[in-house]
């Protein structure tokens, strides 16, 4: 592994970890209102000490109550948290809590364990320790569990004598606790989570890969996202002074679980023995919705951000995949922006909530109709179709989403010729054989992933000659619109990957990175959304199949389709040693992409 990949631990660290910090986590609003005349709503903090993960826990909320709403009349409530880093009153979290308050509905946000004012320590919305959190503010908003200081709500809607009537919502680490706790509590009604995860072991370490084999094999350590994340975790006790002992857990191990600590440094040791990378793999999908989404019940409404490279949309489909599988009422929307940014101008129509656009935006309605259906039990509310995509082609916002009865598959198939070409039609290709190898250090760049986020500057995509290999199409007579998950199946040689790839650590194995680009009639290329598909590849001597990232995308007549199998990208890990690596193509055996194409084909 390259010295980059591995955790800084400089001042130049701790540097970057403050600005994360402060990106992130400092609020808009040092606190909340007191009392909004305006929006008919007060609010008032509330500690509770709660049971979770063996520690006894503070947990730092507020209560959002609409004027007029108690006991004799009462309102459903809304439970919400924070994205990671932030709080209870970041700008974002406190902005549900006021936009649901100003809509009649009763709101409680808090925030979550480690963050903020809220004591122990980040387990990564671990269902047995944060969903039993998010539970003991259910039993609150049931009546059945007073404030530290004797508060109690008696003015929630019930369906049972301890049962209120309550809905989650939010984003990221925000979305993922919404599933974690509606897991272990079946009272939750509904949720709405946002640019969440699936699989932090995909999420953090992600293998395209497809198939059993690929399943137990780790994958390309997203060491940008994953060690920004890291630092910003364990300098809390610095971006936001708090003296609660059960925040801290050890000196190696500041402010995290120890397994989520144990997990990172496995990580970055850029090493993957077998133990490490069982204990690894069932760790981080143990507290995923991956491990727990069998016991999930409540209507959910999956929303998920196109521009994201920290959780893509291959996450919440196959999140949407698992509860429609199963019978639990969801639905998903792909809207535009994500962690890599895309949230466009104000009359694009997107969901915005800082600017409180539930009804003047497409997501806006949609969860509002949720919580219509599932929280104030009006069956005849429409609750839209089953999934719908936001097209950023689009000029007039009315019309920006549209809609289809499930994800589309990949339907169209192009063939990886031995001269470069991608062609459509297997008779077109070409005999013929060729290399790439990587060198010692990353030649190819899709992103700097947290340049948004610390107001850095990021160079385009690039890829360096002699270290990758791209197939490109002929223009195209048409627009072609893509939206869902391409799929390549891929051989390949590389007998240096071949002689390790049975050592024992899955750190010798092959590591590749295939993506699509645009590539325009002025020869300008566009890697859509910045978004790559790594690869470790479990056996190199047997074809593999690779699921690309989740896009939509319109590719405009007279543009040309290019897909690259690279060796490195700066963004991950890479490849241990140098590998050589030949691919063969012949009119009976070579490699394909398959798109999921909608609407007319050239």
């Amino acid at each position: 592994m390259s010295r980059r990949s591995r955790a800084p631990k400089s001042r130049a660290a701790l540097a970057l970890a403050l600005a994360l910090g402060a990106a992130l986590s400092v609020p808009l609003a040092a606190t909340a209102p007191a009392a909004s005349a305006e929006g008919g709503y007060t609010v008032t903090p509330l500690t509770f000490t709660v049971r979770a993960g063996g520690r006894d826990c503070a947990i730092d909320a507020d209560l959002y109550r609409p004027v007029g709403v108690d006991r004799a009349h009462p309102a459903p409530a809304v439970l919400a948290t924070n994205g990671f880093g932030g709080s209870k009153s970041d700008g974002s979290t406190d902005a549900i809590g006021a936009a649901f308050a100003a809509r009649g509905y009763v709101g409680l946000v808090y925030s979550g364990l480690g963050f903020g004012k809220s004591g122990c320590l980040i387990s990564l919305d671990d269902p047995g320790i944060d969903g039993r959190a998010g539970s003991a503010l259910v039993d609150f908003l049931a009546g059945t569990r007073a404030a530290d200081d004797g508060t109690k709500a008696d003015y929630v809607t019930r369906d049972g004598r301890d049962d209120p009537r309550v809905g989650m919502i939010g984003g990221s680490y925000g979305g993922a606790v919404q599933m974690a706790t509606a897991a272990v509590d079946h009272r939750v009604d509904a949720l709405v989570p946002l640019i969440t995860w699936n699989d932090l072991a995909y999420s953090l370490d992600p293998n395209n890969a497809s198939g059993a084999d690929a399943r137990q094999v780790p994958g390309a350590f997203k060491w940008q996202w994953a060690n920004g994340f890291f630092l910003i975790g364990e300098s809390q006790p610095l971006t936001t002074v708090n003296l609660d002992p059960t925040r801290v857990n050890s000196l190696r191990c500041l402010h995290f679980v120890s397994d989520a600590c144990a997990t990172i440094r496995t990580l970055n040791s850029g090493r993957y023995p077998a133990a490490k990378t069982e204990a690894l793999l069932r760790y981080a999908r143990g507290v995923s919705p991956v491990s727990y989404l069998r016991n999930v019940r409540a209507p959910t409404l999956l929303v998920q951000g196109q521009a994201d490279s920290l959780f893509n949309l291959n996450e919440a489909t196959a999140t949407y995949r698992t509860l429609k599988a199963q019978g639990t009422e969801t639905r998903m929307i792909w809207q535009s922006w994500g962690h890599s940014g895309g949230l466009t101008d104000p009359g694009s129509g997107e969901l915005d909530l800082s600017r409180g656009n539930l009804e003047t935006s497409y997501v806006g309605r949609r969860i509002l109709a949720w919580f219509d259906r599932y929280l104030h039990h009006r069956p005849d509310t429409d609750t839209g179709p089953a999934f719908a995509y936001y097209r950023d082609w689009i000029t007039d916002p009315d019309d920006t989403y549209a809609t289809a009865p499930d994800v589309p598959a990949p339907d169209r198939t192009f063939y990886l010729s031995g001269d470069g070409k991608l062609v459509d039609n297997r008779a077109k290709v070409a005999r013929g054989s060729r290399v790439y190898r990587n060198l010692l250090v990353p030649s190819s760049h899709s992103e700097s992933s947290l340049a948004g986020i610390i107001g850095l500057p990021d160079p385009a995509p690039y890829d360096t000659p002699g270290t990758y290999l791209g197939w490109t199409s002929e223009p195209l007579a048409r627009a072609v619109d893509v939206v869902g998950a391409p799929r390549a199946r891929l051989r390949v040689v590389s007998a240096a990957a071949e002689r390790v790839q049975h050592s024992g650590d899955a750190a010798d194995k092959l590591v590749l990175f295939a993506k699509l680009y645009d590539v325009a009639p002025d020869g300008g290329k566009t890697l859509v959304h910045r978004l790559v598909a790594p690869v470790r590849v479990p056996d190199v001597t047997k074809s593999f199949t690779v699921t690309l990232p989740g896009i939509v995308h319109r590719y405009e007549a007279g543009h040309r389709l290019r897909f690259v199998v690279a060796a490195s990208d700066d963004a991950y890990a890479g490849n241990r040693g140098i590998k050589p690596v030949t691919v063969t193509s012949a009119p009976g055996d070579t490699g394909t992409l398959e798109l999921p194409v909608v609407g007319d084909r050239p």
